[in-house]
């Protein structure tokens, strides 16, 4: 053993000569002189691997102290990089000097180093000068493809090494560390766009590490998400997955990725922002209930901070929509079912909510929702849960399924029904589950509060309108209004009567008369204009996916958009 070191020394020594003496390769006499001696290099090389791997930096250091000036000459010459398994080995060589975490300055300067050498190693500029082209063009090489391979090669040998295998007679023993791992990570944050260097993402990804931290470097996460983002890179399913669980800030940008791009989204088009949340990554990653309900924590708190706008509402209704789609698809055969994504509730509610109108004749959407309305009432009336948390869990499950409130405020206006009180106070409850805009006090659970008496005062008036022979826009003006300033209202009655004018609009035949000359009322200030765009949007997206004989009301919905617009 002892002999074996004294000659790795020697070898050592004789291999920095050999490099010195060769420079970059500029003179026939040098180039021909390593070509000579390139297979006797790569057995050298592959027996400083052998040692280094066993090593940390500071040891390594010890053992070859000039180990830097090799690697660094040899790296620098064109003739040597281009044989195929001196560059492999020289990369394995340059993860195994890399510190994990440094621990003095001379490690991480010994860092920079490594970073900028394979950055100059593998930069297409670096293969293009003349002697290295010549040298190329004899071999049937361009510059453009020699690189290519070169960055194959070092993919080749890293994927190797994370898997376990044998590549090309060098002998890699189990599973990379830990240390190895991270390495190899920080390695590749430079050069993640390529499209080479594709397998080498999906393996240090897919990884699998059993320590109590993550072996990947957390730069090179949030590097491989932002590339993601940016649809620079492509990556299977299961190594989105790996990203989004291994790097929560990566879940959480992509989340808000997505919803800045739903928010900015203009016209107020459904199908637009369907179109976006299914070509997104994060439609199939929610399948897993772990980002899902990272994404719902996102949602929530979208929620509370803008106190439940209506595009924050659709938002979160269209993204469950497709996500309960996507469920259905799932053709695994032990998925897990939906009550597991919403925990916080009662699955009888939630079956209930779940159900989808198509699945139902309208004839029983009546009788379905005053089960729904039922359900919400117990549990926001049992006084064991009377507490904040959970009177939110019930609400913000509703909006998951908003499509029940639009359905209950039509039903309230265009049916005979002795259920109209509890669809009332389901419009209530969805639009003001607490009694002020914080929502911060009492939930209005008993139908006292004097929001849902304006609203009672505004549907009666607007049913009985729909009996008149004649209507005006100053009298569908005062069945709104009832005498009082709508600036004087609470925020939530006034979206209430907002979203009972809308429907009636749409759905009365009287409406149909006025509509347009009263949609100016009603959106006379930008915040109002972009609320009843919205309802309008919504409503028009669910004719049209209910497949109702309505073509009417989604013809007239798309007109009033217009005219808000244009207004």
């Amino acid at each position: 053993m002892a002999d074996d070191a004294q000659n790795l020394v020697l070898s050592f020594e004789y291999w920095l000569n050999k490099a010195v003496e060769w420079g970059q390769a500029t003179t026939l006499e040098s180039q021909q002189d390593i070509c000579l001696h390139l297979p006797k290099l790569y057995e050298f090389l592959h027996q400083i691997y052998e040692t280094l791997k066993h090593m940390n930096f500071t040891a390594a250091i010890q053992r070859f102290p000039l180990i830097g000036q090799l690697v660094g000459r040899l790296c620098w010459n064109p003739f040597v990089v281009g044989y195929d398994e001196c560059q492999k080995i020289l990369m394995c060589s340059l993860c195994c000097l890399y510190s994990k975490e440094p621990q003095n300055p001379m490690e991480l300067k010994a860092n920079e180093w490594i970073w900028n050498l394979l950055c100059h190693l593998l930069s297409p500029s670096e293969l293009g000068d003349a002697d290295a082209c010549s040298f190329l063009l004899t071999l049937g090489y361009t510059s453009a493809a020699c690189y290519s391979e070169l960055v194959k090669n070092m993919v080749l040998s890293f994927v190797t090494e994370l898997r376990g295998n044998q590549l090309n007679g060098l002998n890699i023993h189990g599973r990379a560390s830990a240390n190895r791992v991270h390495a190899i990570s920080v390695l590749c944050t430079p050069l993640l766009t390529l499209p080479e260097v594709a397998p080498l993402l999906e393996a240090l990804l897919t990884h699998r590490d059993w320590g109590l931290q993550d072996a990947l470097n957390v730069q090179f996460l949030a590097a491989v998400n932002e590339a993601l983002l940016q649809k620079k890179i492509g990556l299977s399913d299961s190594a989105i997955l790996c990203l989004w669980l291994r790097h929560l800030p990566s879940l959480e940008k992509a989340v808000l990725h997505l919803f800045e791009r739903l928010i900015s989204i203009q016209g107020h088009s459904l199908g637009d922002m369907e179109c976006m949340i299914k070509d997104s990554l994060l439609l199939k990653a929610a399948i897993h209930p772990s980002v899902f309900r990272i994404v719902d924590e996102i949602f929530r708190n979208a929620l509370l901070e803008t106190d439940g706008t209506s595009k924050v509402l659709t938002i979160i209704q269209v993204f469950t929509q497709c996500f309960v789609q996507a469920h259905q698809e799932d053709n695994r055969q032990h998925k897990l079912p939906l009550k597991t994504y919403f925990p916080h509730n009662h699955p009888l509610l939630l079956m209930a909510l779940l159900k989808h109108p198509l699945d139902l004749p309208a004839t029983l959407w009546c009788q379905h929702l005053k089960g729904i309305i039922e359900m919400l009432k117990t549990a926001t009336e049992e006084t064991n849960i009377r507490s904040h948390r959970n009177l939110f869990e019930h609400w913000f499950l509703l909006i998951h399924f908003g499509v029940w409130v639009d359905i209950a405020a039509e039903l309230l206006l265009t049916s005979k029904t002795e259920t109209s009180d509890a669809l009332l106070w389901l419009l209530t409850f969805y639009y003001s589950p607490f009694e002020n805009h914080q929502m911060s006090q009492t939930l209005v659970c008993n139908g006292d509060y004097a929001g849902q008496v304006e609203a009672r005062i505004a549907s009666d008036r607007l049913v009985m309108l729909s009996s008149s022979p004649t209507l005006s826009v100053p009298e569908l003006l005062a069945a709104a209004a009832d005498g009082t300033e709508t600036s004087t209202r609470h925020p939530s009655t006034n979206r209430i009567i907002q979203h009972l004018l809308v429907t009636y609009l749409l759905f009365s035949s009287r409406g149909h008369t006025v509509a347009k000359r009263f949609i100016a009322h009603m959106s006379q200030t930008a915040e109002t204009a972009y609320e009843v765009s919205n309802m309008l949007a919504r409503t028009a997206h669910r004719l049209s996916i209910l497949g109702l004989k309505n073509q009417r009301q989604i013809k007239l919905a798309h007109e009033l958009l217009q005219e808000i617009q244009s207004v």
